[in-house]
């Protein structure tokens, strides 16, 4: 059960704590006084999604903390469970349980265990019939509990083996789809006969072919300023030295030094007249090496950056093609061992569906039964149980409330229902049902009783007092009958505290107790509104 909750900074709730109590909690007050918002902070603590409109005005988080009492799970602390969630404008969020820091998810699937809110809007896991093989299984309690165990762990094992066989091509069609694909690629790759260095050695003539005028214009000009200038100039300096070789050691070096240059420059006259005579531009040589780069570029676009990149590409490829092909008996064996692990699952799926076949019948007759207590005698519920074609995580069922709310109606799905006010009473007469199986320890209802008045509304109060002996509830509602019948009234209201709107709690009295049932029915309290409230309160 929750003991305490603590909000801070949602909506128009300040700093407010509010202690609960084992059993029927029920909270009435005025409207927009904040009612809702104590169980969207509920909804917070679960793990729900949150709005950073949410957070009060002029605030920098909101912080919701509730102390549960589990003294059977593992987690709990002298019995205690402290669970926080706390939300910045920013966006930061931390959650908690028992101070240790957990994600979304976990707080979520912790939480699920724990709390179950039900609204007027939100009654998302009855409307959804995949939840509907939940509450039956719940219904059938231990004898099934083991049964589903052993399938589960046959269940994961075979979803694995569909994983691995789908990783290592087990089917065929999608096998020979692959191979197909690499052994395109393969041939793309060796009919391009692409050699490394090719590209840099391509690129490189390419550039010439495009420069060929400017680099002929300048290999003339240095051709000529070696032949006529350079060369001349250091012939005629060689003559004038010889004549003086003889008078000093230093003039004769200089001499072979400048013999040398002589002959270099000689040597680079001739390799610049050689290159003038490579400038020359074939249209069917460049149309080639555009074309060849044209698709090595291709090539790169799909399998690598660079032709190393895309020779070891090809390496891969064909180390995968040799692993596709030599696959066959590997996979044989993990189809072998799913076929006997499928005769398995059949076999406990079976059983499941023998113990749900029974029970639905069983199931059907109460529901139909606490229909009747709560002023809906000529509606009927029927569970189908149906066989599926695969195998899921519960077997091979299809489980679904169908509904027929009036004699002569066709069955429906519960999600094809438009009155709200049955909706919730078909949703009481489920849960007065599994009351005694179902372990979540607290049921919050958030204004299900709109819609529902008289004799409906007095017999949804009786069902939900009868659900709190097995669960603490907390209820929300503007119905005298239901508040009559609450175990502990709490009364919420706003007031204003320095130019600021913010919610106030307090729990009431008997006395009190019967002037908000007396408010509640009538709108006003009096002796009339005051006397109808005891009789109420009395009933």
């Amino acid at each position: 059960m929750i003991s305490t909750i603590q909000i801070k900074n949602i909506g128009i709730i300040d700093d407010l704590s509010i202690n609960l109590e084992n059993g029927f909690n029920v909270l009435t007050g005025e409207t927009g006084a904040g009612k809702t918002l104590i169980i969207d902070s509920l909804g917070i603590i679960c793990g729900n999604r949150f709005s950073k409109e949410m957070i009060r005005s002029g605030e920098e988080y909101s912080y919701v903390e509730a102390c549960i009492y589990l003294p059977e799970n593992e987690n709990a602390i002298d019995g205690n469970i402290i669970i926080s969630r706390e939300i910045y404008q920013n966006g930061r969020n931390s959650c908690k349980i028992n101070g240790r820091l957990v994600t979304v998810n976990e707080l979520k699937e912790f939480m699920k265990q724990v709390i179950d809110i039900h609204g007027q809007n939100e009654n998302q896991t009855l409307l959804d019939s995949n939840s509907h093989i939940g509450y039956l299984d719940s219904f059938i309690g231990t004898e099934i509990i083991k049964i589903k165990q052993e399938y589960r762990k046959l269940y994961e094992k075979n979803e694995q083996l569909k994983k691995e066989l789908k990783e290592n091509y087990g089917d065929e069609k999608e096998k020979q789809r692959k191979l197909d694909l690499l052994q395109y690629q393969i041939n793309e790759i060796q009919t391009a006969n692409l050699k490394i260095g090719e590209e840099e050695a391509l690129e490189e003539q390419r550039k010439i072919m495009l420069n060929a005028e400017k680099i002929e214009e300048n290999l003339n000009i240095a051709d000529i300023a070696l032949e006529e200038n350079a060369i001349d100039s250091i012939s005629e300096a060689i003559r004038a030295l010889e004549k003086i070789e003889d008078i000093n050691q230093s003039y004769q070096e200089k001499l072979t030094e400048l013999k040398n240059i002589y002959y270099e420059v000689q040597e680079i006259e001739r390799d610049i007249n050689n290159l003038k005579g490579n400038t020359e531009v074939e249209e069917a040589e460049r149309k080639e090496i555009e074309t060849r780069l044209d698709a090595i570029y291709s090539l790169k676009r799909k399998y690598g950056n660079s032709i190393e990149e895309i020779l070891q590409y090809e390496e891969e490829i064909e180390t995968q093609v040799k692993q596709i092909e030599n696959s066959e008996e590997e996979n044989q064996k993990r189809l072998q061992e799913q076929e006997k692990i499928e005769k398995q699952m059949n076999n406990f799926a079976k059983q499941m569906s023998a113990l749900r076949k029974i029970a639905a019948e069983k199931l059907t007759e109460s529901i139909n039964q606490e229909l009747t207590d709560l002023e809906m005698k000529q509606a009927k519920c029927h569970i189908t149980v149906t066989a599926r074609e695969e195998f899921n995580k519960n077997g091979l069922d299809n489980v679904e409330f169908l509904i027929a709310t009036n004699i002569g109606e066709e069955e429906k799905p519960l999600s094809k229902i438009a009155s709200g006010g049955e909706m919730s009473r078909i949703m009481l007469a489920i849960k007065s049902v599994l009351s005694e199986v179902d372990r979540i320890p607290v049921l919050i209802f958030d204004e299900i009783d709109t819609g529902i008045s008289g004799h409906a509304a007095k017999a949804v109060s009786k069902k939900m007092k009868k659900i709190a002996q097995n669960h603490q509830i907390l209820c929300i509602t503007h119905l005298a009958n239901i508040a009559a019948q609450g175990e502990h009234n709490f009364y919420i209201s706003k007031v204003v505290e320095n130019n600021k709107t913010k919610t106030k709690v307090e729990k009431l009295n008997e006395e009190r107790t019967i002037e908000e049932i007396a408010r509640i029915a009538s709108g006003d309290i009096n002796d009339i509104s005051m006397e109808h409230a005891k009789q109420l309160r009395a009933s």
